[in-house]
């Protein structure tokens, strides 16, 4: 019973942790460039747990982690001339460290410049180009174009030109807050020639919220029904309890 009890408490852990990011994703389903996120479980045979009376291992359910569905989220317009969006997998803008820390990686190209003319993101991030510097606009020149392909173009003369860069493998991306990623490998991106720029629009996130509603309803099903399992182990243990009491 004691087993039974232990791995109905692990499956209970791993659903409050799903309920928490379900509600997260729910939360975020109208922030740009969000990624909906999913928890991954695996099973955990344990084979010194007592066993008395029990054939083979008990098996425990395991919190292995977040995973991520990095898939393309809806482009809408908004008609300004520094938001931009990105259409193309896996890949990303190249944003700058401004105590010169390592790059950080993002899809909201919600842009912005600062009093210097850097165009920056919201929290004042600088936006690298494609060779790693940043892109200084000149306000006396009007609003910039930003073409296709991440050139930046102000009264005719080429700016720079966003840094937009792939990861192969993005599971090593790790995510940093005010959505960005950092890269926890050594592993070095490559310049995603192929992507496509969009100016004046931007990306939503990819969160549909009626499958995580559904998901939420699911998840608090499954977690009342283990904690009813978990209360019928211990009154069953307390009835046995008693029982052995009255019969010494």
């Amino acid at each position: 019973m004691e087993n039974a009890a232990l791995i109905a408490l692990s499956r209970q852990m791993t659903l409050r942790r799903e309920l928490d990011i379900v509600a997260n994703n729910i939360a975020n389903a109208d922030t740009t460039g969000f990624k909906v996120e999913g928890l991954i479980v695996e099973e955990e045979v344990v084979s010194h747990a007592r066993n008395f009376g029990v054939y083979g291992a008990p098996s425990f359910v395991l919190d292995q982690g977040i995973g991520r569905d990095f898939g393309q989220g809806a482009i809408r317009q908004t008609g300004r001339p520094l938001d931009v969006a990105l259409e193309g997998d896996g890949v990303f803008f190249r944003i700058g460290d401004p105590n010169g820390g390592p790059e950080r990686y993002t899809r909201d190209g919600g842009f912005t410049s600062d009093g210097e003319g850097r165009l920056v993101t919201r929290d004042g991030r600088p936006v690298l180009d494609s060779g790693g510097a940043e892109i200084v606009l000149d306000p006396s020149q009007g609003e910039p174009t930003i073409a296709q392909d991440g050139t930046i173009s102000q009264a005719g003369a080429t700016v720079g030109q966003l840094g937009v860069v792939r990861f192969d493998m993005l599971s090593v991306l790790s995510k940093d807050g005010d959505g960005l990623y950092r890269n926890t490998s050594n592993e070095q991106p490559a310049d995603a020639t192929d992507a496509q720029v969009r100016q004046g629009m931007l990306e939503g996130s990819n969160v549909d919220t009626l499958v995580e509603i559904t998901n939420l309803i699911q998840i608090q099903r499954a977690y009342e029904s283990t904690a009813r399992m978990i209360e019928n182990l211990n009154d069953l243990s307390r009835r046995s309890v008693e029982r052995l009491g009255r019969a010494s």
